[in-house]
């Protein structure tokens, strides 16, 4: 894309956002009042049954953990929603719970991914909408305890890592896990005044981008030893998907100029390779990363989220017709597939793991446009969620969407993503700033306050 437009975009969006939104639908103030109590429903399934441990299980109502010991996953996620909502007797009960019994000092191999994005992201946020010290604490100690991670011949990070003996993990990553670490490492440089982490994320987000293919594109999976790629496989879904979303959240964020020039590359080079349009849906494919040939047409929840990125970053229209592609594969069963052929019209995996993205998509463009076709999108997918998720304790995700059969999880993100962008959907414009708020891939909302 060329420079002039993209800054034209950039500045689009930009006014946009610092018009607000005028136009709601009527009601909207109750809804987001629904989604508020949807939230304390799967509160109280985690209080009353899995207090101090990762999560509950809705269906079984026992606790469940990760780990040998719990990293209080749904309670960490969970923060930031809460005070997004304004729920402060909920909140502080939660912060006490953190403050006190929240440790990293054992013996457990955990993923360094999940464990930014979840856990040190919502510790950063939850210091910066309180202003209490022991958040930030504890989130350097965490990022001491992940830092071996980069240490790498390229400085890509590996998967996994002991938080107790810093022992490292897992030679083969992805994109996604490589490059979805920045605005985490990032802001909590800005705010230690520790330099280190993020030259260690900005490295591995660098390393990974230096390794693109002639065409711009990115593989599935590269070894972080060799910097070779282990698979060509390049598209928007799992192991990939958020690496694009940081490129330019850590050019809004921090102003880092290398990061928006990567992310200028990059979507043009998706844009000139992945866009399928069959039956007059715009989608995205999925290609080799070095000849751009398209070997499977399949979108899913994991891939929903691109709609509300492009908007975000300036290209609305294709994000308008990207996400009517989304809403038709969420009502085409009731409820979106986790996989999903959109050229035969079929489903490759059935399961619904209460996945945030498409909600996600629908807020961004909302914002952005004022177009209350988006809270009308909302609407459908509160009712498909009740309808179909809600569970006497909590919500659980589905099995299969067609039987509509529940499995017994519900993941921390339900709380932290999901709940978040669908009361963020209905809630007053002012809620959240966008020119100011920067979410990470897990929905914690980052402040420019540096």
């Amino acid at each position: 894309m060329n420079r002039k437009i993209v800054a034209a975009a950039s500045f689009f969006v930009a006014l946009q956002l610092c018009l607000g939104q005028t136009h709601r639908i009527s009601g909207a103030d109750s809804l987001a009042a629904e989604v508020k109590k949807e939230f304390l429903h799967c509160w109280k399934a985690y209080k009353d049954f899995a207090w101090e441990s990762d999560g509950v299980l809705p269906l079984s109502k026992k606790p469940y953990n990760w780990h040998s010991k719990s990293l209080l996953l749904t309670p960490v996620d969970a923060f930031s929603t809460m005070k997004v909502m304004g729920l402060e007797k909920e909140a502080n009960e939660t912060q006490k719970l953190i403050l006190t019994k929240l440790s990293f000092n054992h013996n457990s191999t955990v993923k360094n991914f999940e464990i930014t994005i979840r856990v040190l992201g919502g510790l950063l946020s939850a210091y910066q909408s309180t202003g209490e010290k022991k958040f930030l604490m504890l989130a350097d100690d965490l990022g001491k305890r992940l830092l071996p991670v980069f240490n790498s011949p390229t400085g890509l990070p590996y998967q996994f890592i002991n938080l107790k003996t810093g022992t490292v993990e897992g030679d083969t990553t992805n994109p996604a896990e490589s490059g979805t670490l920045l605005i985490e490492f990032g802001t909590l440089s800005k705010l230690t005044g520790n330099p280190v982490y993020y030259q260690k994320a900005k490295r591995a987000l660098v390393e990974l981008y230096k390794r693109r293919s002639a065409l711009g594109l990115v593989g599935q999976k590269i070894n972080v030893k060799t910097g070779e790629w282990a698979s060509s496989k390049s598209h928007l879904g799992g192991y990939i998907d958020s690496y694009y979303e940081y490129l330019y959240k850590c050019w809004k964020l921090f102003g880092d100029e290398e990061c928006k020039q990567m992310w200028e590359v990059s979507i043009a080079a998706l844009n000139s390779h992945l866009p399928d349009t069959v039956n007059g849906n715009l989608w995205y494919a999925r290609v080799d990363m070095n000849t751009g040939e398209k070997y499977l047409q399949r979108w899913g929840g994991l891939e929903a989220f691109f709609p509300g990125l492009l908007a975000y970053s300036g290209d609305v229209e294709r994000a308008k017709q990207l996400q009517r592609s989304n809403y038709y594969m969420w009502t085409r069963f009731g409820i979106e597939p986790e996989a999903f052929n959109y050229a035969n019209d079929t489903i490759i995996y059935n399961g619904y793991p209460l996945r945030p993205e498409i909600i996600e998509s629908a807020y961004y463009l909302y914002k952005i446009t004022g177009d209350t076709v988006y809270q009308e999108m909302g609407k459908t997918f509160l009712s498909s969620l009740k309808q179909y998720c809600r569970a006497e304790n909590g919500y659980a995700e589905l099995e299969d969407v067609i039987t509509k059969k529940q499995n017994d999880m519900m993941e921390s993100f339900y709380l932290a993503e999901t709940l978040k962008y669908l009361y963020l959907l209905f809630a007053p414009p002012e809620t959240v700033d966008l020119n100011t708020t920067v979410f990470n891939t897990e929905a914690h909302p980052f402040e420019k306050t540096w």
